[in-house]
């Protein structure tokens, strides 16, 4: 619903900002699930799914380093990803699977570890949840993922009839439950707990952030209103004639979309235009349309 302005060509101007922004989430998202896997998840032996528990499974076996087998099977999936999915391996995917990798591998050059920072195990596991998770939800709210299973999973969907979440599900279950039988009993009870803990914290995380508000005003200032809405908020709307049942007056009723920040900052300005306006806020969790995720 955002309002765009072509330029003189009739193309829709870059969004430097916007382009700024996505760049550093991706990159702070990065940073979290890197933390999260080297400092907690490779050192207490968690491998809760995806590529960082395959490595630290990997690890046991190979005379490789956890950093380094995460690298190489990124690369190895990223490359397979683009045989098998084309478009589906992402720049952004690519971009962040590399970056939290190769992290990784400096994290492990600059303070190398050889045993947990504490001796408090659920600890631990609570802080490898929360920063992988809180990242991973970042980078899919940015479009973009770590890659690693995410690849396998959507390979699994387009030569199977299961979808992406329950692939994803099902390779990094095999994963976690490999862990039993490779670190023994508490390590794969730790793992699987937080294989299923991730996927509460990444949705609750991937809602929050992506949560907007659907704003009604009932108004008898509507030019003044809507001219905030388009030039202030920068979003479009949509009105239409009503009438009051109690008073019979006659009035506009306006329906927007928009970010919480921005929602604020709407409904002050309401009051401040139109003291008597109606106004009714509620939460919007998905929204497809331009301006919004998803859409250009």
């Amino acid at each position: 619903m955002k309002k765009v302005v072509p330029n003189a060509d009739g193309e829709k101007p870059v969004d430097k900002l916007k382009i700024v922004y996505q760049f550093l989430l991706m990159n702070a998202g990065a940073l979290l699930l890197a933390v999260g896997v080297y400092f907690f998840k490779a050192t207490n032996n968690f491998a809760t799914g995806g590529v960082s528990g395959l490595s630290i499974l990997l690890a046991k076996f190979l005379p490789l380093s956890q950093p380094i087998l995460l690298i190489i099977i990124n690369v190895l999936l990223l490359l397979i990803g683009f045989i098998f999915l084309g478009k589906g391996c992402t720049v952004k995917t690519v971009y962040c699977s590399l970056v939290y990798s190769l992290e990784t591998y400096i994290f492990e050059w600059v303070c190398p570890l050889t045993s947990p920072l504490s001796n408090q195990t659920l600890l631990e596991l609570v802080y490898a949840i929360l920063l992988t998770g809180v990242g991973s939800a970042i980078m899919f709210n940015m479009g973009a993922s770590s890659g690693g299973t995410d690849i396998i999973a959507l390979i699994m969907k387009k030569y199977t009839r299961l979808n992406v979440g329950k692939a994803l599900l099902a390779t990094d279950f095999v994963i976690a439950a490999s862990t039993f039988f490779v670190f023994g009993v508490e390590a794969g009870l730790f793992s699987i707990l937080g294989l299923f803990a991730k996927a509460f914290i990444i949705d609750g995380v991937i809602e929050n952030i992506g949560k907007n508000k659907y704003i009604t005003v009932i108004t008898t200032k509507a030019e003044d209103i809507g001219k905030y809405i388009l030039e202030e908020i920068k979003h479009s709307y949509t009105s239409y004639p009503a009438t009051g049942g109690y008073s019979g007056e006659n009035k506009t009723v306006l329906i927007t979309v928009c970010h919480r920040s921005e929602a604020f900052k709407l409904k002050a300005k309401v009051k401040q235009i139109d003291a008597s306006a109606f106004v009714i806020i509620t939460d919007a969790n998905e929204i497809l349309g331009k301006g919004f995720r998803g859409t250009n």
